[in-house]
């Protein structure tokens, strides 16, 4: 299996993001959108950070099981309930992608939306990886 990251010079550089990946493999893994539920199935954190860390660790928690790494995601979604507050949070986010995933950068989305599943619920992220 291969990712390639592909970011072209004549695009605004990307930080935290590729504008491309190609793959090669026999397995996709497509992983569901995950909060910052606990096993309990609450909802923890009080803030988007707190929150965010949790719904990572939950996806790569899935991808795991699916035989997979962070390395292998291939594409990222992240819906957000509160736009400026990811802005303002970013530099502490890409802390927390960093340390749990890595900086193997699948391309990626932000979306705001009004409100996800679970009420209490400020961000959920969901993903597509390619494994051998």
């Amino acid at each position: 299996m291969s990712l390639h990251r592909h970011n072209p010079a004549e695009l605004s550089p990307p930080t935290g993001f590729s504008h491309a990946v190609t793959a090669s493999g026999s397995r996709l893994v497509l992983l569901a959108g995950q909060t910052s539920l606990d096993r309990d199935g609450k909802v923890v954190g009080d803030t988007l950070p707190e929150q965010f860390e949790t719904a990572l660790t939950n996806l790569l928690t899935a991808l795991r099981h699916a035989g997979g790494s962070p390395a292998d995601l291939a594409r990222v979604t992240v819906y957000a309930t509160d736009i400026a507050d990811y802005r303002r949070n970013a530099p502490e986010l890409g802390r927390i992608w960093r340390r749990l995933a890595g900086r193997d950068y699948p391309a990626m989305a932000v979306i705001g939306v009004v409100r996800l599943w679970d009420e209490q619920a400020l961000v959920e992220v969901d993903g597509l990886a390619v494994l051998e």
